[in-house]
């Protein structure tokens, strides 16, 4: 009876694992479906990726600075001017 019952006991591990990997591989395959169709959706919307947003956030940085570099070059040259104007 010991023999029987550790037999099935076995077989029942046997299938709770078989089933575990079905279960596994049922899931990648479901993440990669919907992955594929997100991607798809997304194409046909026109986003844009993380990397051309990340490259105009850096773009618009740098604009910015140079922006505020003119308009304190922008002030100096101002001021200068308001002085000759002055002494004249």
């Amino acid at each position: 009876m010991t023999q029987t019952t550790n037999r099935i006991f076995d077989e029942f591990a046997r299938l709770a694992n078989d089933a575990a990997g079905v279960a596994s591989g049922v899931r990648r395959e479901v993440e990669t479906m919907v992955r594929s169709q997100a991607e798809r959706i997304l194409r046909g919307m026109d986003v844009v990726t993380r990397e051309e947003h990340e490259a105009v956030k850096e773009m618009a940085a740098k604009a910015r600075d140079e922006n505020e570099k003119l308009a304190h070059r922008m002030a100096e040259l101002e001021q200068l001017l308001k002085k000759r104007d002055e002494s004249i």
